[in-house]
């Protein structure tokens, strides 16, 4: 059974000794780079390509020569759909909303047991496989006037196609299944994100917004929140 491989870029020698290690121990496979332009160039380089692509990558933000935040920009030009996760010592809320934007799947904020971040890990990745999974089902289908296509990853709108990351398109799917109907905020973080801790609401605020824009062609469709419940995803039909 391959090894899911993890790129993990940690300047600290000890710590990111410790943490690689530690992931190998639980059956992961760990490249592990000193700083955001070694990791950079290994995400790149041939050897990590096709069938030796990275399944998720562990970026420290305060890094020498590339820091974290520009690492995870650069990949994702890159790959659009791959997880990642950002490491900090810091607690400054500039820092966490900067990784929200950028669609960090979680935000760990030192000192933690590596544990965590094993747990942390396998429940991005449980997300995504199953995701992927039902994906390869392969389906176009309408939302509006919008088509949706859940194979590549495109929301289509008369002739234009919007590229969508992995996480919008399970958030999409997931309101699709529940259109017009109010859903509560913990249940769509529980089925998307997997914890309805305080980093994944923020981080589902934002991809709520990138959502509204998405569908803002199309007057017949709207997420409507409802304060201190949730959210509806109406779609009004003639």
């Amino acid at each position: 059974m391959q090894k899911t491989k993890i790129l993990l870029a940690e300047d600290d020698y000890d710590f990111g000794s410790i943490l690689q290690q530690y992931l190998q121990i639980h059956n992961f496979e760990v490249v592990w780079a000193l700083d955001g332009a070694e990791a950079f160039a290994q995400f790149t380089s041939d050897e990590h390509q096709a069938e030796h692509a990275f399944d998720i990558c562990v970026f420290d933000v305060m890094m020498p020569k590339l820091d974290g935040f520009t690492l995870a920009e650069k990949v994702l030009q890159h790959n659009p759909e791959i997880p990642f996760i950002f490491l900090t010592a810091k607690k400054m809320k500039e820092d966490k909303i900067r990784g929200l934007k950028l669609g960090a799947d979680d935000y760990i904020v030192k000192p933690f047991e590596a544990d965590i971040l094993v747990l942390r890990l396998q429940n991005i990745l449980k997300r995504t496989q199953k995701t992927n999974k039902s994906s390869k089902n392969g389906q176009q289908f309408a939302i509006g006037k919008y088509v949706f296509d859940t194979v590549n990853y495109q929301l289509k709108f008369n002739g234009e196609t919007q590229r969508i990351t992995e996480k919008e398109a399970q958030l999409i799917q997931y309101f699709y299944d529940h259109k017009n109907q109010l859903i509560k905020r913990e249940d769509v973080l529980e089925n998307v994100w997997g914890t309805d801790d305080f980093f994944s609401g923020r981080s589902m605020d934002v991809f709520i917004s990138r959502l509204r824009k998405y569908f803002k062609k199309d007057s017949s469709i709207a997420i409507e929140s409802t304060r201190g419940v949730g959210l509806t995803f109406k779609i009004v039909t003639e």
